[in-house]
């Protein structure tokens, strides 16, 4: 970063020194925990939108990481002096969210790289300071508050750009001349402040790049308890702390402070009642834009939506605008492909929980109240077999979209069976009716398939 970005930076950073220490004694207290209420609206809303997004565009790599690496740090440093994402419309990216069925959008306020896409008055690396000349987050969180979307914030812990922060580019594997960690967790959490109290309420707070070595698990818990005192109502992910958690369950490093849900990572989380997870994937292979990237199929993007549902989680499924400022017309068409399905068997979907059946070679199931939704995703030989339910009964069962169904119920297992034409090719619905609730119905085995 260049001597005259940070004066402002520093500047900021003694005007506002009154501020972050004074709420030192408020940090040491037991933070108030994560509002039951606002975790279960969240949980319900089954599926979100994330958006990378920044200069990096312009060269079609991959955000944060490809400085220093496919693109030299000097120039990319510089392609924010080009950025003039002259199309960019926040109405129309959240409105392609809701056509999606998307209910929440989570935006890279600040990504590795450390541009911000905000009016910070913390560093003049930032959105003001580019042709555009545009607040991209006021507008995005504008354009969400009037049309219903929850707007989130991702935020990264690390910042390959700034000085005080030890590590650098590329990929956090150089080391800075003259790092000042404290210093750099004083501007962390003033731009945090300018996020929380200018832009919103945030529904969630989004934390990357917490698994380099300078981040610390206290400072994890004092940043948690911070943003916390901001917002009681905030949702913060695992990222703040040390620990994120795999597909298998186990975790990467110590969990110290883990957040209030789960982050797993191109890849669909595993089956967790207990906890809740959002599994992050990309619509193509990328998170920022790239021209001609491979983006999934329909069935694909349908399968990952619904088997995260089915584990009790949800789905944050990324797309990456063009430098022009517009979502790639092939992604905003996939993605109302999505919203349209949506449109037909979102009530499968959300405000559902996982189960009572756990996820099996043909698919998953889905609950709400006394009604379980089998989602047949690929069908195995006819029938489709699972435990039997120790006490409970099945006292009515339909295809969703109407078809020929035969279901037999014993103490050994359940038998599901549909004719060849009366499946669908995406998601054969099934429909079952219990004479209880159907959430965490115990089963009289673990086993399905």
């Amino acid at each position: 970063m260049k001597a005259n970005r940070f004066a402002v930076c520093l500047a900021a950073l003694a005007l506002s020194a009154m501020v972050v220490p004074a709420r030192a004694a408020e940090s040491a207290a037991s933070p108030p925990g994560v509002d039951p209420a606002a975790l279960a609206r969240w949980r319900a809303m089954r599926f979100g939108m994330f958006i990378h997004w920044g200069p990096v565009s312009l060269k079609g790599t991959e955000i944060g990481w490809s400085r220093g690496d496919q693109v030299p740090i000097a120039e990319y440093d510089q392609l924010y002096r080009r950025f003039n994402p002259a199309k960019f419309n926040a109405d129309e990216w959240v409105a392609t969210a809701k056509a999606a069925g998307a209910r929440y959008l989570v935006f890279t306020t600040k990504h590795h790289d450390g541009f911000c896409m905000w009016d910070t008055k913390f560093t003049d690396y930032n959105i003001m300071h580019t042709p555009f000349g545009r607040d991209v987050v006021r507008e995005l969180a504008d354009a969400c508050h009037r049309q219903g979307v929850l707007f989130c914030a991702y935020h990264s812990i690390c910042d390959w750009h700034n000085p005080d922060y030890p590590l650098g580019s590329p990929g956090g594997r150089t080391v800075k001349p003259s790092p000042d960690m404290d210093r750099y967790n004083a501007y962390l959490k003033n731009q945090l402040g300018e996020l929380i109290r200018n832009y919103g309420p945030l529904g969630v707070l989004w934390f990357d790049g917490e698994w380099e070595k300078p981040w610390t698990p206290e400072r994890g818990q004092d940043l948690y308890n911070y943003v916390r005192r901001l917002q009681p109502d905030i949702i913060v992910n695992n990222r703040v702390g040390k620990g994120r958690e795999d597909m298998a369950g186990t975790t990467k490093q110590p969990e110290v402070n883990p957040g209030d849900y789960d982050t797993p990572e191109q890849q669909i989380g595993r089956f967790n009642t207990a906890r809740p997870w959002e599994s992050c994937i990309t619509i193509c292979q990328q998170w920022a834009w790239k021209p001609d990237d491979q983006m999934k199929s329909l069935k694909q993007c349908l399968d990952t939506l619904v088997t995260c549902a089915g584990g009790d989680g949800n789905l944050l499924l990324n797309v990456g605008p063009m430098p022009t400022g517009e979502i790639e017309p092939r992604q905003v068409a996939r993605l109302k492909e999505i919203g349209a399905w949506l449109a037909k068997f979102g009530n499968t979907i959300y405000d559902t929980r996982g189960g009572p059946f756990r996820p099996g070679p043909w698919g998953v199931s889905t609950c709400r109240g006394n009604t379980v939704y089998l989602h047949v995703l690929k069908w195995p030989d006819d029938p489709v077999r699972l435990p039997a339910l120790a006490n409970r009964k099945i006292i009515a069962s339909s295809l969703l979209i109407g078809g020929n169904l035969d279901v037999k119920q014993s103490d050994t297992g359940i038998e599901i069976s549909v004719p060849r034409d009366d499946r669908q090719e995406v998601d054969t619905i099934v429909e079952l009716r219990l004479d209880g609730p159907a959430f965490n119905a115990p089963l009289r085995s673990d086993k399905s398939g």
